[in-house]
């Protein structure tokens, strides 16, 4: 991999490389959930480094369903134990699994930005199967840049299916690095915004960000 794999990718873990992580961490080895996952053919998500974490290695994120805490479990991995990778999925091949009252939300996020992408729970009980959510469950969402007609105008038309939705919305529209709080990015052309890309944090203005200039 000679690119940094993007924050919230999807990846599949090799049966030897997912062996060495449990044996790297025996407390997580006697979770049976944990110890099976890459065997039942689930992924683990891309995240940002950590101190703690090992240099030269991938970091990757495993969040565990309500029914066993939404206990969030860093790991990493070596580039060579990484068998697979996609972006996360379509919210659009998601919604299937979401509940009925989102349905609305989601058709109007669609009509919005069709490619618009998700990463949280619903992601996760669409990929697994098992049960991420709850009553209180965000929708978690990425907007890229480069799918959007009117970049400018994006973060108020995500305002304006937020104020009606009957969840909370969070997430990133995404730019060539990184992404940024699609809330930080309502207000004044200078406004300064935190960008999040694959190895840290940088910051730029508003208008730099939603030109795709960020760098």
């Amino acid at each position: 991999m000679a690119e940094p794999l993007a924050r919230h990718s999807m990846v599949k873990a090799s049966a030897s490389g997912w062996s060495a992580v449990m044996n790297r961490y025996p407390e997580l080895a006697s979770e049976p959930i944990v110890a099976g996952w890459v065997g039942a053919g689930h992924p683990l998500i891309v995240r940002r480094p950590a101190c703690s974490d090992i240099a030269g290695m991938i970091p990757l994120g495993l969040p565990l369903p309500a029914s066993h805490g939404k206990r969030r479990i860093a790991i990493s991995l070596a580039a060579a134990d990484i068998i697979a990778f996609a972006l996360p999925p379509l919210l659009a091949d998601a919604a299937a699994a979401a509940p009925a009252h989102w349905r609305t939300t989601i058709d109007l996020l669609l009509q919005l930005l069709p490619e618009t992408r998700t990463f949280g729970s619903l992601a996760w009980q669409h990929l697994t199967g098992l049960p991420y959510l709850t009553e209180g469950s965000d929708l978690d969402l990425l907007w890229p840049l480069s799918a959007a007609t009117q970049t400018e105008t994006l973060p108020s038309a995500i305002a304006a299916i937020a104020r009606q939705a009957p969840m909370r919305l969070d997430g990133e529209i995404t730019g060539p690095a990184g992404g940024a709080q699609w809330r930080e990015l309502i207000g004044n052309d200078e406004d300064e915004v935190l960008v999040k890309g694959p190895t840290g944090v940088a910051s730029t203005t508003r208008a730099a960000f939603l030109s795709g200039a960020a760098s």
